[in-house]
């Protein structure tokens, strides 16, 4: 049976608010916890306009407030939980591993737990392919060991350990772990995209704002990786097919108990440099570059087979990387400062628990 009533932490993040407009759609009842550290509520407010229908419930709330959570569970009946909310950001991540380990891992503890009392026992889970790490060549398997080279990698993977012991130890439970590649993008609308507090810590978004001229150019983090051209090669997902894949996802938790993990891509990696190029294209402007060393905790090559969740769910990314670009600089040509009026968190009048 489908699960009709969804909770999603982090819902007005950047995948997390794609996923929100996709969800409502498709007729789920959408529950949102958020403590928009680097987000806005006002974000909700766009996804009701493209998906001509009404959140059921926005909470200020930090995941790993127990209290807070618990009487978010207490007002609604919740079928699963997507569990979106993290920190993401690799470089940041080597700087600050405490934070990053007691967000990521704590909140995720905070919120198994809550769930557990409730006797919600589905869950989506936000993983990433950074949990491989310096894995080699090639397309990657849901067979490839793990090998984090970095706080927020090792965040993810201990985090998939905790749930595939659970799901082991509490055989109610249903866990699906999505390893993301690199999602980018933006909805074709332009009133959804990428729009990160300060200066941005990914790819795209960062190329977005060299070309409209809020920053001066692209640091290219090293050149001599054994590449085509040096540069680190990824493998770009579509936000809008990381979004669909979520509610593909939602639809097969009933396939069975336990735990399962599904890479997300395209299956094809994509030099920093070809992005660039692919994002002048887009934007039919120059994008300066200089290269800078190397950044901590980076490996030259991520690329997903993704062949297991086409096989398990018939779902596959239909988009390319003109696509993600066009879709971005749209974005960014609509919303030259991300979120205008982002609101601060004492402003915003939503509910709380």
């Amino acid at each position: 049976m489908r699960p009709t009533t969804i909770l999603l932490t982090g819902g007005a993040g950047f995948i997390g608010s794609h996923t929100c407009v996709d969800l409502l759609q498709h007729d789920f009842e959408l529950i949102v916890v958020d403590n928009f550290a680097n987000s806005t509520p006002r974000v909700f407010t766009r996804v009701e306009r493209l998906a001509d229908r009404l959140i059921d419930a926005v909470y200020d709330v930090d995941i790993r407030d127990r209290q807070a959570l618990s009487a978010v569970f207490d007002r609604h009946s919740v079928d699963a939980v997507v569990h979106f909310a993290a920190r993401k950001a690799v470089g940041e991540s080597t700087r600050m591993p405490v934070e990053y380990y007691d967000t990521n891992i704590g909140g995720t503890t905070s919120l198994l737990r809550t769930m557990h009392e409730h006797g919600v026992h589905q869950l989506v889970f936000s993983s990433s392919c950074s949990i491989y790490g310096d894995a080699g060549r090639g397309p990657l398997d849901e067979t490839t060991p793990a090998r984090p080279t970095n706080p927020y990698a090792a965040s993810k993977w201990t985090c998939e350990q905790l749930l595939a012991d659970v799901c082991r130890r509490c055989p109610e439970f249903t866990v699906l772990c999505l390893r993301y590649f690199n999602p980018v993008g933006a909805h074709p609308s332009g009133l959804l995209g990428e729009a990160p507090c300060g200066t941005p810590g990914n790819l795209v978004p960062y190329l977005a704002q060299v070309a409209a001229g809020r920053l001066d150019r692209l640091s290219v983090f090293g050149d001599d990786y054994d590449t085509p051209d040096g540069t680190a090669i990824r493998d770009y997902l579509h936000v809008m097919d990381t979004a669909e894949a979520h509610r593909v996802a939602l639809e097969h938790l009933a396939d069975g108990p336990g735990m399962h993990a599904f890479n997300l891509g395209v299956g094809s990696g994509r030099t920093v440099l070809e992005v660039r190029a692919a994002f002048e294209a887009a934007c039919g402007r120059p994008i300066p570059y200089r290269v800078v060393d190397r950044r901590p905790g980076d490996v030259p090559e991520l690329v997903a087979d993704p062949r297991a969740v086409e096989r398990a769910w018939g779902w596959r990314a239909t988009r390319d990387l003109a696509d993600m670009c066009q879709d971005a600089w749209r974005f960014q040509q609509h919303n030259p400062h991300g979120y205008a009026g982002w609101a601060r968190r004492h402003e915003y009048e939503g509910a709380t628990p």
